[in-house]
């Protein structure tokens, strides 16, 4: 090593020190260490979130409290700390109607004569819901129920017990109580006509209002404890016996004794930490867009008139759709690629890591071709051109400033993506090959031809000419078919050769490069693990969320048509913003992620990994479907798709080259995304369309 380039022998020690040790990973378990080295790997899709079940005793207490039941009863919460926004906000959005719907209820149930019970119940419940916010709800036993029908006015009180045991528990069994005057026994609570008169007048009206709160707050997703409290409710305290429910203020708590146990404690209507939420392994935002699935199809395959819906809102519920399916699609991929081994995640994720684009690009040119559309083959070729901008640009960009705000300064292996990069030019090469062969050797034809004068191109007037909708003619004549088709599949075959390369450079002979390996003593049995998904599960969802995605992709390509005839919107500007992004905001969200955990090698292999897969895998393999199936697919791009993609990866690879990231250089390549983004917002629609 030269002298000047390392000030001192200790610095070079602490800094070799500080990449061995970003090469290490922590695991806790065999099939998330499995997933992690994955996500090193090239060729892998990168996942971010957990495919096992993490031990509950070891989450952090901001998570702990995400999958709380609500039932856990704060000792000394003062009342002023339970004034704040989102409280408040509950107030005005939810609690003001429950409350009064528990009020009627209580009033038909009074008119009833046989359901006063209930009605002193729902006006109760009418001001718990009012504002919920440290009061409680408990359950009481037989015994005390007894000793308060006998002295209503007594507290029962066990000393010590609330700052003891915040979660109020049944009594042991050797619990001694005052002996009393024995009570006639009550009726068993389906052995009462009170019962059936408040499940047929009382019970439904409170339902729908539970679920229309549950509802509205669990797509909210930040007010998913007004979720869970009114679930609860719905599901458990409604279904008690009046005389068995207690409800206690947070300054005076009735009852709590031994044979008292908490239902319900909400003490904030809002959490901002739900973002992280997950339901059996997949995010809540994921979760909340899946009913788009359903809706798609009913009013897609059901509305054929468009009677309810207009093209245009059941285009853009089609293309919403596609984001859930790609994120199940995506821990499907990752959950069998970690519980299998290398041969089997590699095959999975070359089947399926490009499914999601493939079925749209795919099914675009087929409806293109049975209607003689030649716009779609263009909004495709689009499509392939945004996403591969999309992913050496917008991608890296947007992590590299998230992740640098909040780490000033991010650090990778400069030769591990030099390995991308050079794929990327490599690819980019190929692709665009054919392209730059029709404009050495094609004819430029244009379509009118005037001249300052106003003669046509016939006449033998002098002067310049004025010319429009000029273009390269290749396919007249013999060059397409007998020089620019045999290169396309030439190009074709080497790119996909040259991927294998790459597999076996990275995965096999210089596997030295990314050097991952688990940190002793952090990898617990692999029989210990909880996965979410088992891999026949995986496989099944796998299958599902692809010929769902089919289906959307069908929808989308049908009602396209009216999106494509704005006057006022370029064809181009749709197909590389819309089309080419939405199926990538999980990735782009699994970007994130690595970049705000300090990971911004994870960051940028998200990008490149998609665009090498865009030209090396599926621009092939579109190119053998038309080879088999004519569709009209040709591998010529427009001039503004070529000098854009030639002129990112060469952006890309000078910001890649000293193994540094901040925000700054995220801003650049985020700023030239939006420039080229305008370039096809204001060029002029395709030929033909």
């Amino acid at each position: 090593m030269p002298a000047h380039a390392c000030p001192s022998h200790h610095a070079c020690d602490d800094s070799w020190e500080e990449i061995k040790s970003k090469r290490r990973i922590r695991a806790e378990n065999e099939v998330e260490a499995n997933k992690l080295v994955n996500n090193y790997r090239f060729g892998f899709r990168k996942w971010k979130s957990h495919v096992t079940e993490r031990p509950f005793e070891d989450r952090s207490e901001v998570v702990k409290e995400l999958y709380s039941e609500l039932n856990v009863i704060k000792p000394h919460t003062a009342p002023g700390h339970l004034i704040t926004c989102g409280n408040v906000a509950y107030v005005f959005l939810f609690g003001w109607w429950v409350s009064l719907v528990y009020f009627l209820v209580g009033i038909l149930m009074l008119i009833t004569v046989t359901g006063v019970p209930y009605a002193k119940l729902c006006w109760k419940l009418s001001c718990y819901f009012l504002w919920p916010f440290g009061n409680s709800i408990h359950q009481i036993g037989n015994t005390l129920r007894r000793c308060c029908e006998r002295m209503p006015e007594c507290e029962c009180p066990i000393e010590g017990l609330e700052d003891a045991s915040p979660v109020l528990l049944p009594s042991p069994t050797d619990s001694t109580v005052p002996e009393m005057v024995e009570q006639p026994a009550h009726t068993p609570y389906w052995r009462r006509f009170s019962t059936y008169v408040w499940l047929l007048l009382g019970y439904p009206p409170l339902v729908v209002t539970h679920f229309l709160v549950c509802f509205l707050s669990w797509i909210l997703v930040f007010t998913i404890p007004v979720a869970k409290m009114n679930a609860r409710t719905m599901g458990v305290i409604l279904l008690l016996a009046p005389e068995d429910v207690s409800v206690s203020t947070c300054s005076h708590r009735k009852y709590q004794s031994y044979e008292t146990r908490a239902l319900l404690c909400c003490y904030h209507a809002t959490n901002w930490y739900y973002y992280k939420y997950a339901v059996d392994g997949i995010n809540v935002f994921a979760v909340n867009l899946l009913p788009l699935v359903i809706i798609a199809m009913v009013i897609g395959y059901i509305d054929k008139e468009n009677q309810f819906a207009s093209s245009e809102v059941k285009f853009t519920i089609a293309i919403c759709s596609i984001i859930p399916l790609s994120y199940y699609i995506g821990m499907g991929i990752a959950s069998i690629s970690a519980q299998s081994n290398f041969a089997v995640g590699a095959v999975v994720n070359a089947t399926f890591g490009s499914i999601t684009e493939l079925t749209f690009y795919i099914t675009a040119l087929l409806r293109g071709h049975q209607a003689a559309n030649l716009c779609l083959q263009e909004v495709v070729k689009a499509a392939l051109t945004g996403t591969l901008l999309g992913c050496i640009l917008f991608i890296p960009g947007i992590c590299m400033i998230i992740g640098g705000l909040r780490h000033s300064e991010q650090r990778f292996s400069s030769r591990c993506t030099g390995v991308s990069s050079s794929l990327l030019f490599i690819s980019v090469g190929g692709v665009f090959a054919p392209t730059l062969f029709s404009k050495a050797y094609g004819n430029l034809v244009c379509d009118a031809c005037t001249n300052s004068t106003g003669g046509n191109s016939t006449s033998n007037s002098s002067g310049p000419f004025i010319c429009h909708n000029c273009h390269y003619d290749v396919k007249n004549g013999t060059l397409f078919r007998d020089h620019v088709e045999p290169l396309v599949y030439t190009v074709c075959a080497l790119l996909p050769v040259a991927y294998i390369i790459g597999l076996i450079f990275t995965l096999k002979t210089h596997s030295h490069i990314y050097d991952i390996h688990v940190e002793e003593g952090q990898v617990t049995s692999h029989h210990g693990a909880v996965v979410h998904w088992s891999r026949w599960r995986s496989l099944v969802i796998l299958i599902m969320a692809t010929v769902l995605m089919s289906a959307c992709a069908d929808l989308a390509t049908e009602h396209i048509q009216p999106i494509l005839n704005q006057p006022n919107i370029s064809q181009y500007f749709i197909g590389v913003t819309v089309l080419a992004m939405v199926p990538e905001i999980p990735e782009i969200v699994n970007g994130i992620q690595f970049a705000l955990q300090n990971n911004i090698s994870l960051s940028l292999e998200v990008g490149s990994c998609i665009a090498v897969q865009v030209c090396m895998l599926q621009i092939p393999i579109l190119v053998l479907f038309n080879a088999f199936y004519d569709v009209g697919f040709v591998l010529l791009f427009s001039d503004l798709h070529l000098w854009t993609s030639i002129f990112s990866v060469i952006l890309v690879n000078y910001i890649f080259m000293d193994g540094k990231s901040d925000y700054f250089q995220g801003t650049a390549l985020v700023v030239v995304y939006l420039i080229l983004m305008a370039l096809y917002y204001f060029a002029p629609s395709p030929a033909g369309c």
